[in-house]
């Protein structure tokens, strides 16, 4: 029961900053933004490095973890507020830009505690820029990382297929392991080839990608030939390619030449239902239902879907994808090492004779004030000003980071050489061998 309490504990968490941090962009600016997953970063840290130094079964680690697991609630929509009130600056007026360029001389302040600790004092723009530029910079390391988790999770995917292969019915694992390789290669060139097709890309582009698939594709058959690798390290290297390359060209929106194009088919094709009329009267009865609904559910579900409308696409879909593979590389992963899934549900441990598990097992305590900073890095790539009346928007910025994607491409498939190169042709897999197979 515990462990249920616990996931959906951790899943009101993660939407609560998935949609808070935003929220705080959205309406009161880059400041009031920076502000509020500062702040969270803070308490986070703070309470992650409080677990860490007391004894594992001391009164005073439960009293004050339990203490500040039920203060957040109350914090987190207190610390939104704060930054809000504080922060938040008008999308029609012009002090957008001078809190942005002016910095500290464009605020006036009648004593020494106040050009220290006011409104615009030395510690609120050394705290919001210090961070601003921490993000920026740790951009390039996000990305990295993510490449290096995404191949221990592939690493760790191959060792789990040939422990299955080997633990009886073979033929059936390998037709099953096949048929999934299958499926993924053919849906990775699938979005490869509608990479081909972009308006953007041009002669250099064409040879990057190139000589990226073409490596790619030679180290799969290298590993699958040798037998250092496997048909599922293949497909999910490959796959990780193809996506790597498909978010460099795209920000997972329509180009405008797409969207006037699906306009005139549209316009151009008959009035009919789009699904059968069954499904149809399912569906208008289904919005009847939710129309009988208190206002005040719906009013939290319009409010659910205009604060998921802030967030640009490719922002989830990076942020997801590097919540999975962090949570695999730095639970899963070391967990099964060690005594199998039973492991799942327990605490990482810094008494471990590994010391890549002990380093991934540091880095899982820190795990919520490093999945903020990661959600604020990709937030502030889509952040931009215009002169509308929204003033700012998250949805339009240029991301950037180009090269650095194309640097984590290289070096992930470099790492996957070198290990190929290193590797031998045990079967056994070290990651899975001391399961028992009768």
């Amino acid at each position: 029961m515990w462990w249920f309490l616990r996931i959906i504990s951790s899943f009101v968490f993660l939407l609560t900053v998935i949609l808070s941090i935003p929220i705080s962009f959205d309406v009161g600016g880059r400041d009031s933004g920076l502000a509020y997953s500062l702040s969270l970063f803070c308490f986070y840290f703070l309470y992650s490095t409080a677990k860490l130094v007391t004894p594992e079964n001391s009164r005073i680690r439960w009293t004050l973890t339990k203490l500040l697991q039920s203060f957040q609630w109350v914090l987190i929509p207190g610390l939104l507020i704060w930054s809000l009130h504080n922060f938040a600056v008008d999308a029609n007026s012009t002090d957008w830009v001078s809190r942005t360029i002016g910095g500290l001389g464009s605020h006036k302040h009648a004593t020494w505690t106040d050009w220290f600790f006011g409104n615009g004092g030395l510690i609120e723009s050394v705290s919001l820029g210090g961070w601003d530029k921490t993000l920026r910079y740790s951009s390039p390391i996000f990305q990295l990382a993510e490449g290096f988790c995404t191949l221990l999770v592939i690493q760790a995917a191959g060792q789990i297929s040939r422990w299955l292969v080997n633990r009886g019915r073979s033929d059936t694992w390998i037709l099953i392991l096949l048929i999934l390789s299958a499926s993924i290669i053919a849906s990775a060139v699938y979005f490869l080839w509608r990479v081909a097709l972009f308006p953007s890309i041009n002669n250099v582009d064409a040879t990057l990608i190139g000589v990226t698939v073409t490596s790619a594709v030679f180290l799969c058959a290298i590993g699958i030939g040798t037998g250092r690798g496997n048909p599922v390290e293949s497909s999910l290297l490959f796959a990780y390619v193809v996506l790597c390359v498909y978010q460099i060209f795209t920000d997972y929106v329509q180009s405008p030449e797409a969207q006037a194009a699906a306009e005139e088919q549209a316009a151009s094709q008959p009035e009919f239902p789009p699904l059968p009329p069954i499904i149809m009267a399912s569906y208008s009865t289904l919005l009847h239902l939710f129309s009988l609904l208190p206002s005040a559910v719906y009013s939290s579900l319009s409010f659910l879907y205009a604060a998921f409308q802030t967030i640009a696409p490719s922002v989830m879909i990076s942020l997801v994808y590097r919540l999975i593979v962090f949570y695999c590389a730095t639970r899963i992963i070391p967990a099964i090492r060690e005594s199998g899934a039973r492991a799942l549900m327990q605490e990482p441990s810094l008494d471990d004779s590994d010391e890549a598990n002990r380093l991934l097992g540091f880095l899982s305590w820190f795990s919520p004030s490093i999945l903020i900073a990661v959600y604020t890095s990709l937030l502030l790539q889509h952040f931009s000003t215009s002169n509308s009346e929204e003033g700012w928007t998250l949805r339009h910025g240029d991301a950037g980071g180009n090269v650095w994607r194309w640097v984590n491409v290289a070096a992930t498939m470099g790492l996957y050489a070198i290990e190929l190169y290193l590797g031998n042709d045990d079967t056994d897999g070290g990651l899975v061998s001391h399961w028992k197979t009768d």
